[in-house]
């Protein structure tokens, strides 16, 4: 079965088609770079995500936004992490610490 170049334009996006094409565009030259490089430039994207949502126009932060989730799921592709499945068995059950579907933890505690 062929990768699919293009997201299509007309149906929602999933994250199991997003970490394909981001694997089927740059699968090779972020194998070759590695983890380490990877990590590198998802850091960066993560400043930029932070600048963005201090100062910038919301286009710039959506954008941003958009760039984290590509690098995070470059990283998960080198990884070899199945992220659909990875968030399913996470947060699949409800909210990891309390298992409700709406979290009754309280505010200083993280899921």
């Amino acid at each position: 079965m062929t990768e699919p170049a293009t997201l299509p334009q007309d149906e929602p996006v999933t994250l199991e088609g997003f970490q394909s094409l981001i694997k089927s565009m740059f699968g090779a030259k972020d194998a070759s770079r590695g983890t380490d490089g990877t990590f590198m430039w998802f850091m960066e994207e993560v400043g930029e995500l932070a600048g963005a949502l201090r100062k910038g126009p919301k286009d710039d932060l959506a954008l941003e936004f958009a760039d984290v989730l590509a690098w995070l799921v470059t990283l998960a592709n080198i990884a070899e992490v199945d992220l659909d499945d990875a968030v399913r068995r996470k947060y699949g059950g409800g909210c990891p610490r309390c298992r409700r579907d709406v979290c009754e933890c309280g505010p200083a505690k993280k899921p």
